[in-house]
């Protein structure tokens, strides 16, 4: 299936300013647990909405591979890609500890911008690209190019920043982000420990117990506090969407029908499920 693009803002990256995704992960992998692989088994197929067994998935934009090895625990082939080498190799490395060997997931380098690269991949039962799509300079093409490689009555699963306008919002996070990445690396390591030091006493001044809340973030899909924390402020190239831009986007161009939806109303990730035409 072929899907239309249509812009809805300007995102100012270019190709040398690019957060380190992958330094990231590996270093989210070497802290990774089963009490955390577990959360994401129980965490994919709530978001799907069905089961994974003898489905075929794929990964867009892997990252540490968590949740192409939930996938595989939960039955399906899948296959895995990530346009940053680091992240790839995170994924490899997870396949290597969990199912050596196994021809039914398979570990690859790519970029969903590159239109010659997907088009040999063929279709899925499950698309599945959670947090990735904005990060990759053209939110809209690798929406577009993701949708194509959806099964006909198959899985769409996206998870798309949400447009937040205003002084504090999506465009003035665009450039701090894109200042992060630009930085010497003592000044983003400045920036990490001055952002992680307001995060923690802004818990404390909302009354939250800041340990409680880090321990208990991996139940977020099996997230890490700081992991997260310092994805999101380099997370660059960093663009967003409203919720209704995405579902007149995805319904309109692709034919996709949503059948689930979990909208933020801040800076943080909408959740979007469609599936595709049975025609």
């Amino acid at each position: 299936m072929e899907c239309g693009r249509r812009p809805v803002m300007t995102n100012e990256a270019t190709q040398d300013i690019r957060f380190g995704f992958g330094e990231n992960w590996t270093r989210y992998l070497a802290d990774i647990s089963q009490e955390r692989i577990d959360e994401a088994v129980a965490s994919l197929p709530k978001l799907l909405g069905d089961s994974l067994t003898g489905k075929s998935m794929i990964d867009i934009g892997s990252g540490s591979g968590l949740f192409s090895l939930a996938a595989r625990i939960l039955g399906a082939s899948v296959l895995s890609f990530d346009y940053d080498a680091k992240s790839v190799a995170c994924t490899a490395e997870l396949k290597r500890r969990f199912f050596p060997n196994d021809k039914n997931w398979q570990v690859a380098q790519g970029s969903i911008l590159d239109k010659g690269y997907i088009g040999q991949l063929g279709q899925f039962d499950i698309v599945y690209s959670w947090g990735v799509l904005h990060h990759t300079g053209d939110m809209w093409k690798a929406i577009n190019n993701a949708g194509s490689l959806v099964r006909k009555n198959g899985i769409f699963a996206i998870g798309i920043y949400n447009f937040l306008p205003g002084r504090r919002g999506t465009h003035t996070w665009q450039k701090l982000k894109r200042w992060y990445c630009a930085a010497s690396p003592w000044k983003r390591t400045l920036w990490e420990y001055a952002y992680i030091s307001w995060n923690l006493c802004y818990l404390v001044m909302v009354g939250r117990n800041p340990l409680k809340v880090i321990r208990e973030h991996k139940k977020l899909r099996g997230m890490s506090w700081f992991r997260d924390v310092t994805d999101w402020l380099g997370g660059y190239p960093y663009e967003a969407a409203t919720a209704g831009e995405i579902l007149e986007f995805v319904q309109a161009n692709c034919g996709f029908t949503l059948i689930r939806q979990n909208v933020n109303t801040g800076l943080g990730v909408s959740e979007f499920v469609f599936r595709a035409s049975k025609q």
